[in-house]
């Protein structure tokens, strides 16, 4: 029998190659001035910005820039607020990353309000949002994090006292996603494998999560099989149009997936290490896919060896291992070998390497959370996890 379940809304969807063309038209639909927030270099510097500059001048379209670079802070929203906030802003269009997505996201939540964004945030803050925005428009330049289809957006805070939390609401769905897998084409090899492997992450970890149903398992499998036969081709040759396509899919989808089922311990750590450190989200995910799922797996082989999460291990395995008629047991064991097998090829580095001292783990491990994660690890399972990527 299907489960019962609860779907959260998705923003309107253009997908497909050259759909960048249509933002213009899309903006108009809301007025004639527009708060642009970009990331740093990428879009900025590409083809796709000028023709888009151009594109916004023939349709009278009056537009003030923030560029984000790195993840947002609350800080670096409160200041976008404060300096455009007074101005007759009609939509908030984010082009880039993840991080410029969740920038502009909270920024158009926090238009017209008097309080810093930090009173907002799950966790931090004191006061629920109301869920009022200006309209806002996700053109994502990568293919990982899916936010173009949450109704959450990542805020950080790098240091001793740090954070990584949202500010979540129903409201905060992008009213508008354009998804043009063209404008993915100049992502660097090292922004293809982290974004990638946090796709891959939320995808497995929704499929995984003890709160799935049968929609968010068809969405999750139908994004890791293109997954599956994309991200190392993205990776080696960017200028696959067809890999970057099957990754805009994959990304899209795993952020509707994550949005109805949840996430595991991967997030969990990347939220408690993204607070202490100076680390790109993806990298974090990536780099310790494999050794979490090894630990899951052999958690549940002892504690509930009946779990229908390791048939779900069994489906992993015959998605990524194209071969048939082999024992239950083959899959799942080769399902967390591919793990292994593609952190190499995407050349992840380990914590070590990022700047994580040894005698921070378990701190890391205790900060964890593993909600929704098929079975429940203690601190001693999750400082396992990160030694292993140390």
């Amino acid at each position: 029998m299907v489960k019962s379940f609860n779907f959260a809304k998705l923003p309107l969807v253009f997908f497909g190659k050259s759909k960048i063309a249509l933002l213009p038209g899309l903006i108009k639909k809301y007025g004639n001035s527009i708060l642009l927030v970009t990331g740093r270099n990428s879009f900025l510097n590409s083809d796709a910005s000028e023709k888009l500059s151009a594109g916004l001048e023939e349709n009278g379209i009056i537009y003030h820039r923030v560029i984000i670079s790195g993840e947002p802070s609350p800080g670096v929203v409160d200041k976008a607020v404060k300096e455009y906030g007074r101005l007759p802003v009609d939509v908030v269009v984010s082009i880039g990353g993840g991080s410029a997505i969740d920038a502009g996201k909270a920024i158009s939540a926090m238009m017209y309000k008097d309080d810093p964004l930090e009173v907002y945030l799950e966790g931090v803050g004191t006061k629920d949002h109301p869920g009022t925005k200006v309209p806002f428009i996700a053109v994502p330049t990568t293919s990982g994090t899916g936010s173009e289809a949450t109704k959450n957006a990542v805020i950080s805070r790098t240091g001793k006292n740090g954070f990584k939390k949202s500010l979540r609401h129903d409201n905060l769905v992008p009213d508008i996603a354009v998804i043009d897998p063209e404008l993915t084409l100049s992502c660097t090899p090292s922004v293809t494998a982290a974004s990638g492997m946090d796709c891959f992450t939320q995808l497995t970890e929704a499929y995984l999560s003890d709160k799935a149903c049968e929609y968010t398992d068809a969405f999750a499998l139908e994004g890791l099989k293109a997954l599956k036969s994309s991200l190392v081709p993205a990776f080696i040759h960017g200028d696959d149009i067809e890999a970057r396509t099957n990754m805009s899919f994959a990304a899209l989808t795993s952020g509707i997936c994550l949005a109805n089922a949840g996430l595991g311990v991967v997030h969990g750590f990347a939220s408690s290490i993204g607070g202490l450190y100076d680390i790109p989200h993806g990298l974090v995910c990536g780099t310790l896919m494999a050794s979490a799922n090894k630990v899951i797996v052999n958690r549940l082989r002892v504690k509930s060896p009946d779990n229908t999460t390791l048939k779900k291990y069994v489906v992993l395995g015959k998605i990524f291992l194209d071969e048939k008629k082999r024992p239950d047991s083959y899959y799942i064991d080769g399902f967390v070998d591919y793990l292994y097998d593609i952190t190499d090829q995407l050349a992840l580095p380990g914590l070590k390497k990022s700047g994580i001292q040894e005698n921070a783990l378990r701190e890391i491990a205790s900060l964890t959370d593993n909600k929704n994660n098929p079975v429940k690890l203690d601190t001693d399972d999750m400082t396992e996890i990160l030694s292993e990527r140390f």
